[in-house]
């Protein structure tokens, strides 16, 4: 595609939250068109300010060249909105991503009865058996599992879609060449081979906390419901069942031991009514039946009992456990001079705020000096990005360190 650099171009715009960039391609149709339009020009579209514009004026193509030669070498394929392949699932969620890179083959998203799983990484072997078991299942029964290849329940989920012989589809926080964690480097080759790895970062991007929870919505979006297999009261997986239900995608949760620490978020999403219980592949496949005869076959299956789920678990080194421990405590630093730009003045309000502390949603309102609907809309677009984390009881707190200001 000739116009696909300017695509590239537009999506390494530093600085651009991904409604500006959603609405200057409705403003201007095609990003080529975005990239030779002039300051003025810019100032017409919804939202945009003297500062936002800033990043358009840098014309250069240094960035989207090298992009696009790693994207040769790799032997990855660029699918954009334009695309008609690109699915109409995700097209239609609040903030698709402009563009997608991809490796192996995709499968047509919008024919397939698409099940994203989703949990802990540091899952417990019940989760781990759990995951692979309603893979496997419903794999065999002609679903689409997609899941984050993250260690865990994402690893699991997709080795049961390998282990049916079926195709399944990851979408990574990560550029594609990036193994993460470093020990998925062969499960990476064997989604490869049997669908796809998909990431909205380029090549090189580092695995970063703040990217998984963005990843997330392309994860629910692509699908028909999301399955959280396992999940403790505070988890990235809760955040993409929050996701799912925005999106008006279908919830299911995996119960566990009302004393099991791992199983807390998984037990509060069904009684609070969020999600359908799970027990097994029938209890979620049942659904969509009827409307993808073509695809979906329900009947009972079971995983074959030779799998050495403990086996597994146990061949993780203690060296990649602790890494992971320190990743996952690891808190991005947001420049709010450099960053801020990207952010609304209500967002920017809620994270100076939140900066003398934790703060129940109640005392936030009233220290932000914000209407209620203004703050509770800007924790949710901050929740989504990885900005804050939501605790028990309805509390917030900042999920990076500020600096500036």
């Amino acid at each position: 595609m000739a116009g696909i650099k300017y695509w590239v171009w537009l999506s390494e715009c530093k600085g651009l939250a991904g409604q500006t960039r959603l609405r200057l391609l409705d403003h201007f149709g095609t990003p080529e068109n975005v990239y030779y339009a002039d300051e003025e020009d810019y100032l017409h579209v919804e939202g945009m300010t003297r500062k936002l514009v800033s990043p358009l004026a840098d014309k250069s193509m240094e960035a989207a060249d090298a992009i696009l030669g790693d994207c040769e070498r790799l032997g990855l394929r660029i699918l954009t909105m334009q695309d008609a392949d690109y699915p109409v699932r995700l097209r239609n969620i609040y903030e698709p991503p402009c563009l997608l890179y991809v490796r192996g083959r995709l499968p047509v998203i919008d024919e397939e009865a698409a099940i994203a799983m989703v949990g802990t990484r540091d899952a417990t072997p019940y989760g781990l058996e759990t995951a692979e078991a309603l893979a496997y299942s419903m794999a065999k029964q002609g679903a689409l599992i997609v899941s984050g290849a993250a260690s865990g329940v994402d690893s699991a989920a997709h080795r049961g879609a390998l282990r049916a012989g079926a195709k399944t589809v990851a979408v990574l926080g990560c550029g594609l060449d990036v193994v993460y964690p470093a020990g998925n480097g062969q499960l990476y080759q064997d989604i490869t081979a049997a669908g796809a790895l998909l990431s909205e970062y380029p090549p090189g991007t580092a695995a970063i906390g703040a990217h998984f929870p963005v990843r997330n919505r392309i994860i629910s979006g692509l699908c028909l419901a999301t399955v959280v297999v396992e999940a403790p009261e505070r988890s990235g997986a809760l955040i993409t069942a929050r996701t799912a239900l925005e999106q008006g995608r279908d919830v299911f949760a995996v119960p566990g031991a009302i004393n099991a620490p791992k199983s807390r978020g998984c037990n509060r999403l069904i009684a609070d009514g969020a999600a359908a219980l799970v027990a097994d592949s029938h209890d979620v496949l049942w659904e969509y039946e009827a409307s993808y005869p073509h695809k979906l076959h329900c009947a009972r299956v079971e995983l074959p009992r030779t799998l050495g789920y403990q086996e597994r678990k146990e061949r993780e080194t203690a060296k990649e456990a602790e890494q992971e421990q320190r990743e996952r405590e690891t808190r991005t630093a947001f420049d709010l001079e450099k960053d801020g730009a990207s952010l609304t003045d209500d967002q920017l309000c809620i994270l100076r705020t939140l900066r003398t502390g934790e703060l129940q949603v109640d005392d936030l309102i009233e220290a932000a000096g914000l209407p209620t609907r203004r703050v509770l809309s800007a924790l949710t677009l901050l929740e989504l990005e990885g900005y804050v984390a939501q605790n028990g009881g309805k509390r917030f707190s900042l999920n990076v360190k500020l600096i500036g200001e």
